[in-house]
């Protein structure tokens, strides 16, 4: 556990003091007690915090609503995951039995709450311009590429007006999995462009998030294409 933990110290770039901190942040509950469950709620405030600021700082000229929406888009689920997957996170889960077996190391509901509770952890052991200084430096690709003209548009808006564009039909949404409890669903949607032959997934807690989700993700695979 203490390499693993290394190597993850070593990414998100800042030792703890108290490694038991970073050790509850990746337990998650199935695992058992102390999990990750209230660091999280801790490290989505201080996520939403530092990219506000990073934000406000770096766009002088966008309206409130503006920012909102951009924050909104980088500390979504999907925001948090892909941060997740570039530290392989995944792999330094604790995991109770039933979650292991169903690919919960995978999951990007999973994946998202421990990163956040690893954001807490930060902030516990070292302070808030340590949290800071780990969110700024694992955000700051997604800030360097962030392009508000187009981050504004959600992605399913974005890529029914690059196919209208095209003059070509809309892409379709059909869900292929619901899992969970009714209060705690993770719904799983595939997009589907007929033309280019492409099927892209996305997850979420909601069907419409995870359209969003698969709309993204194909969005993306259609302009490195073209």
């Amino acid at each position: 556990m203490r390499a693993r933990s290394d190597r993850l110290e070593d990414a998100l770039g800042y030792r703890f003091e108290a490694p038991e901190l970073l050790r509850q942040a990746l337990t998650h509950r199935s695992a058992g007690q102390p999990n990750n469950e209230r660091l999280e709620f801790l490290g989505d405030s201080i996520l939403n915090c530092v990219v506000a600021i990073a934000l406000f700082e770096r766009y002088g000229d966008l309206k409130e609503g503006d920012l909102s929406r951009l924050r909104a888009s980088l500390v979504s689920q999907e925001g948090l995951y892909r941060v997740a997957l570039d530290l392989d996170l995944g792999e330094q889960l604790r995991l109770g039995e039933g979650e292991m077996k169903s690919g919960g190391f995978r999951r990007p509901s999973i994946l998202a709450d421990a990163l956040e509770a690893v954001f807490a952890a930060v902030f516990l052991d070292g302070g808030f311009e340590a949290a800071k200084g780990v969110v700024d430096r694992l955000y700051a690709p997604a800030l360097d590429e962030l392009d508000p003209r187009t981050a504004l548009k959600d992605p399913k808006t974005a890529l029914q007006e690059f196919m209208q564009a095209r003059k070509l039909p809309l892409p379709s949404y059909v869900t292929v999995n619901v899992r969970g409890e009714a209060h705690a669903q993770e719904f799983e949607v595939i997009c589907v462009i007929e033309q280019y032959g492409l099927r892209t997934t996305g997850t979420g807690p909601s069907r419409r998030a995870a359209e969003q989700q698969s709309a993204q993700c194909a969005l993306e695979q259609l302009r490195q294409a073209s």
